[in-house]
């Protein structure tokens, strides 16, 4: 659950979030304050220690950071929330049922696989709307890290969805 919400910030819109796919192999992606997606990427921590220092690391690298979203729970979950609200920053965890509901067709959601195949689609088509470089290599981890980016900033009102979406994005396999 969000802790907050936008209106009670006077400055959110000159501000990021960071979406973040849980795990020991991490996928982070950064949208800036029009919505877009500014970075992403797939990071591999190795262990849970290096996931905590990493955790600190990157938020350091985000001074305007006003939101961080993760996809998922648990213990790892705990480090983000817990680095987040130090710096007093927005934390929301939202489960992968919850955006695949609204970003994919019910024949895509049938199983995981086939999520995760639709979402390197989709996060293809979210890097190109964007501007943002394309990737040589797309992992499940980071285009799953980039939908959930992109469904949080339209549920917090930073964007409004492009005309078609996500009715676009869900109509091409």
């Amino acid at each position: 659950m969000m802790a907050g919400r936008p209106s009670e910030h006077t400055d959110l819109q000159a501000r990021s979030l960071l979406a973040v796919d849980l795990g020991i192999r991490t996928g982070l992606a950064l949208f800036g304050k029009d919505g877009r997606l500014s970075w992403y990427r797939s990071q591999n921590f190795g262990n849970r220690n290096r996931l905590k220092r990493g955790v600190q690391n990157i938020l350091d690298a985000c001074p305007e950071l006003i939101a961080v979203v993760c996809e998922g729970g648990g213990s790892l979950m705990t480090i983000w929330e817990r680095e987040a609200a130090k710096r007093r920053i927005l934390f929301q965890s939202v489960a992968a049922q919850t955006w695949r509901e609204d970003l994919l067709l019910p024949r895509d959601r049938r199983d995981a696989a086939a999520a995760k195949r639709k979402a390197l689609l989709l996060a293809r088509q979210v890097i190109e709307w964007s501007g943002a470089p394309r990737p040589t290599a797309l992992r499940h981890d980071a285009a799953e890290a980039i939908l959930v980016g992109f469904w949080s900033v339209v549920d917090l009102g930073w964007l409004e969805a492009p005309p078609g979406w996500p009715d676009r994005l869900t109509q091409g396999s």
